[in-house]
């Protein structure tokens, strides 16, 4: 998905449109979108730079990191990003990052690709450690039971194999 920026000839522009799913994924995400995308954008336009301001809304369906089952999260998420034409890009080996840098990208052939803008945006909002609820209880160590929806019979002491010899010393 391409936003041409050639339509654009406003100080300010709207743009709202939703997407499906399958027009936003990439083979490989950590997430599934399940939900159809909807972005709302303002397009400030300043000569040949541009400010992406606005909100986008869908569900993300991610794998808890304790007991591995799927679980749905809302995404409801604010866009702030400029954008400067590629030829502005620093040929720098080495700079300082400045804080302006950190939500300012570049854009090639007037268009701004809005499957990277939302994917980066994704990718922000994910929690380090996703989990489907707080008091998750995760998996049985030994048996591998998800211990949110039933009980083992696993015995909670763990004795090391290579001290058995020892212990027959006694």
């Amino acid at each position: 998905m391409q936003l041409d920026l050639t339509r654009y000839r406003q100080p300010v522009s709207q743009f709202g449109r939703t997407f499906q799913p399958n027009e936003v994924e990439q083979e490989g995400d950590v997430y599934r979108i399940v939900a159809p995308v909807q972005v709302n954008l303002e397009i400030h336009k300043d000569k040949d730079r541009f400010r992406l301001t606005g909100t986008a809304k869908t569900e993300l369906e991610l794998q808890c990191s304790r007991c591995l089952e799927p679980f749905r999260l809302p995404f409801d998420g604010e866009i702030d990003v400029r954008y400067l034409p590629a030829s502005e890009l620093s040929t720098e080996d080495e700079r300082e990052v400045a804080e302006d840098d950190l939500d300012t990208s570049y854009y090639r052939d007037d268009q701004i690709d809005l499957n990277e803008l939302l994917r980066e945006q994704f990718y922000l909002a994910l929690p380090m450690k996703p989990l489907c609820r707080d008091n998750c209880a995760g998996l049985c160590s030994q048996c591998g039971t998800n211990l949110n929806t039933g009980t083992c019979q696993c015995t909670s002491q763990w004795e090391d194999p290579r001290l058995a010899p020892l212990r027959d010393l006694k």
